[in-house]
């Protein structure tokens, strides 16, 4: 198994938001592109990130923090899949902050990845309070959860410029759940946050969210 395991510390700065800021900068000039992704367990963020690893491996060179309170099931599954990784363990707390990340992708090695990605603890409320220190946040509402998600976890929705909605492939079982009532709450909450219908399982709408990554990276590095 490749790859390192990390038990983080809680950040004493007041100001995490300058942190994130600084963050950014450095990540803006190693010419790197951090992807903060974001959902409750089990919506399927790990099967995301393993089909887009395997679909953009060839493209940009991937890396991969997987946040946990504990155990490194996630890290082996992203090296497996093909991309670096690190195993990121929260001690217990909820979410990441910008000086946590930075632990993380000094533990990484960010300088030559083209595209990092962080996959917080799954949960739906404490992570969407914290800047990382990302350039882009995204998380994954899975069929199964209900298109109720956005009117109970407003702020989540409100901060991820990208809303995956995953296990597409489900809709048959789950006949009560409304893409248009997806969309019109996502829309009140964050007009601008780009919606993907998506099956990480099976691959449906997958090609739209590899052509947000690659358009994204490539105007943050200005190539």
């Amino acid at each position: 198994m490749d790859y390192k395991i990390v038990e983080l510390k809680q950040s004493i700065l007041d100001d995490n938001t300058k942190d994130a800021e600084k963050l950014r900068e450095m990540l803006r000039q190693e010419k790197t592109f951090l992807l903060n992704l974001m959902s409750s367990p089990g919506a399927g963020k790990t099967t995301v990130l393993c089909r887009t690893i395997e679909n953009l491996k060839d493209e940009m060179k991937i890396g991969v923090m997987e946040a946990d309170i504990d155990s490194d099931v996630d890290a082996a599954t992203i090296t497996a899949a093909g991309a670096r990784a690190v195993q990121l363990h929260t001690g217990g707390m909820c979410h990441l902050d910008a000086d946590m990340t930075r632990q993380g992708l000094h533990a990484l090695g960010s300088k030559d990845l083209d595209l990092v990605v962080l996959e917080n603890v799954g949960n739906l409320v404490c992570p969407a309070e914290f800047d990382t220190g990302s350039v882009k946040n995204a998380m994954v509402l899975s069929v199964p959860e209900g298109d109720d998600k956005p009117v109970k976890y407003p702020l989540m929705f409100t901060v991820c410029d990208v809303v995956l909605v995953n296990k597409c492939d489900t809709l048959p079982v789950f006949g009560d759940f409304s893409k248009d009532a997806v969309v019109s709450r996502v829309r009140q909450l964050n007009p601008k946050a780009k919606i993907f219908f998506i099956s990480a399982k099976t691959g449906e709408g997958m090609e739209e969210w590899y052509d947000y990554l690659r358009s994204e990276a490539a105007a943050w590095t200005g190539e």
